[in-house]
């Protein structure tokens, strides 16, 4: 890999890491702890706030993938990169759809139980999470 890939993958996958890290695991437990937040409160805030950090991600991970590309990676930068960017695809295409569809009645007024798809985006969350540092890692060492 060149080292102009493997800059470029690498800052941006660590960007990509800061974001999620900040707002999935910090940002949005905490909003639900500021007083006055109730809980259609912070799922508009939320809606907002992951609409901007998944463009931002999309964003991010294309950046990614073509600096990886057009870098002869090896086989574990591949790895990491399809990971990263098959978990970002699965939240967006079929997690995320769930959970709008969910706010929506929220925000409309009823009241539900916690969702599975929540649980699923946190998993998903906490599975990109070590693939985005694993990545990283890797194309620094190349």
């Amino acid at each position: 890999m060149n080292a102009t890939s493997a800059a470029l993958s690498g800052a941006a996958t660590f960007l990509w890491l800061g974001m999620v890290l900040a707002i999935s695991f910090l940002e949005t437990p905490l909003k639900f702890r500021a007083p006055g937040v109730t809980v259609p409160i912070g799922l508009g805030i939320g809606r907002i706030v992951f609409r901007a950090l998944n463009l931002a991600e999309a964003v991010l991970a294309a950046v990614v993938i073509v600096a990886v590309a057009g870098g002869t990676p090896p086989v574990p930068v591949i790895v990491f990169t399809a990971t990263a960017a098959a978990l970002l695809t699965g939240q967006l295409t079929l997690i995320r759809p769930r959970l709008n569809r969910r706010s929506d009645r929220v925000l409309a007024g009823e009241e539900l139980p916690r969702s599975a798809a929540h649980l699923a985006y946190i998993a998903f969350e906490a599975v990109k999470v070590p693939a985005l540092f694993g990545l990283g890692i890797s194309v620094l060492t190349v």
